[in-house]
């Protein structure tokens, strides 16, 4: 198993290096050096403080997910979700939702499985709410023609997003309605496979799709929505406040295009933190509006970094105050 996990973190480093190199194989770094100490580092402030507020809105959804099972603070919910997203960018495989999940259980005396099933749900609204951006930015942003690559991996990633998403939604469903029956039918796929990983998997899923208690009450539906738009306004404005900080004015629905385009970005396998992967995304979405090869990356690496070293540090806090661990953090994924 550990030498499974070693085959995939080194190819999540190769990647990034990979799009790393794409990145600054003809960069000039003089020009580089130069458009960073040109930027207005005052807006660097909101840009972070509105990344915390998405944070916070993720606690608030996460509570009304969770609410059939136990109606639970938001003093647990938040320090769990920072320590999460905090382990997502330390740890390979986006290993940080086994240990929001974990962390949350731990402290609420909760079953983990209930716990992961709550942010399976919680990743298929993010999903949505992505969808209606994307389905947003293809109809009210026109890019340059000179673009047309961007606008055609926009589409795809949209067409791949839509299948994948609609494909898990009928599988849940039909777990959740037929469960032994859909176990029974997995297990026959598995069969294939060594028998160990269908005697680990099969229980996980039963425990999983068990675990999945939502409250159909409508005020509880309408704050999970309502939640998951806020979550990604406030996602957006930190890349507005950044472009800002350049003196580059462009319309929202051009940092939609860019967060979309991350999102899709962080789909793919890289090293911890999404390096090169996040990066060269950002880098391509901005070159489609004409900005200079050496502004965007400036940007990218200004975008990256705001939403990368500020909740680690929040979440180092978060695990000092609340007496965890960095082992039961980095082991946290063994125990789902």
């Amino acid at each position: 198993m550990k030498k499974g996990v070693d085959l995939k973190f080194w190819l999540g480093i190769g990647i990034s290096v990979f799009f790393m190199g794409l990145l600054f194989r003809k960069m000039d770094f003089h020009q580089l050096a130069a458009a960073l100490k040109a930027m207005d580092f005052r807006y660097l402030i909101p840009a972070v403080l509105f990344t915390f507020c998405s944070y916070f809105l993720r606690a608030v959804r996460w509570k009304y997910l969770l609410i059939a099972e136990k109606d639970i603070s938001l003093s647990s919910l938040y320090p769990a979700t920072i320590i999460g997203y905090m382990a997502n960018n330390l740890l390979p495989a986006r290993l940080g939702e086994f240990v929001r999940a974990y962390t949350l259980a731990e402290r609420e005396h909760l079953e983990t499985p209930t716990v992961f099933a709550s942010l399976v749900i919680d990743r298929l609204f993010d999903g949505f709410t992505v969808m209606l951006m994307l389905l947003a930015t293809i109809f009210s942003l026109h890019l340059p023609q000179t673009s047309a690559d961007a606008d055609t991996a926009l589409r795809t990633g949209g067409v791949v997003m839509f299948l994948l998403y609609s494909a898990i939604i009928v599988f849940l469903f039909l777990l959740k309605r037929q469960t032994h029956r859909m176990l029974s039918l997995l297990g026959l796929i598995l069969k294939p496979f060594p028998r160990s990983f269908s005697e680990r998997l099969i229980p996980l899923l039963g425990s999983f799709i068990a675990g999945i208690r939502m409250s159909s009450k409508g005020g509880h539906v309408a704050a999970v929505l309502l939640s998951s738009l806020l979550i990604w306004y406030f996602a957006l404005l930190p890349i507005d406040m950044i472009l800002l900080a350049f003196g580059i004015h462009l319309p929202m629905a051009a940092s939609m295009f860019i967060m979309v385009l991350l999102v899709f970005a962080v789909m793919v396998p890289a090293s911890p933190g999404y390096i090169g992967t996040y990066h060269y995304a950002c880098f391509k979405g901005l070159s489609a509006f004409g900005i200079a090869d050496t502004t965007s990356v400036s940007i990218a690496l200004i975008i990256h970094g705001t939403a990368f070293f500020p909740v680690i540090l929040a979440g180092f806090y978060h695990l000092w105050s609340n007496k965890i661990s960095l082992r039961a953090v980095r082991n946290a994924g063994d125990t789902i």
